[in-house]
């Protein structure tokens, strides 16, 4: 199964977020902007959660290409320690359970199962949980 997008995550098992580097000051981004300014750094796979909202409805098409039938997920922003903050979907976690600090992990999540030829996302799940 391939990534929704190229060079999201790197190569290496288990796999990580492509972020960028900014070549001069050394910021970190992601994901990894093109050009010149920015070199690609595999971002760290742990971190915590800064915020969160439920998506309550579908998004709009484009740029959504996920399922018609929609069911409603957390999105987080995930702090990386000493790197920058990552915006995802919250999986193998509860509405009820999810808290403002909770360490989480990467994990990778089908967008469309029932697509013809489906896609990875990045996720972030509560660390230790099933993947």
């Amino acid at each position: 199964m391939r990534s929704i997008a190229e060079g999201l995550f790197t190569d290496g098992a288990p796999p990580r977020l492509v972020g960028g580097r900014n070549r001069e000051t050394g910021r970190i981004v992601f994901p990894c902007p093109e050009g010149s300014d920015f070199e690609p750094y595999p971002l760290k796979r742990e971190g915590k959660l800064w915020s969160y909202t439920i998506q309550r409805y579908r998004p709009k098409s484009p740029p959504y290409t996920g399922p018609e039938d929609f069911t409603p997920w957390p999105v987080a922003y995930v702090e990386l320690p000493g790197e920058t903050i990552v915006e995802a979907r919250l999986t193998n976690v509860d509405f009820d359970d999810i808290e403002i600090g909770m360490p989480l992990e990467l994990t990778q999540v089908v967008l469309d199962p029932d697509a013809a030829e489906p896609v990875l996302i990045h996720a972030f799940q509560p660390k230790g949980a099933a993947s």
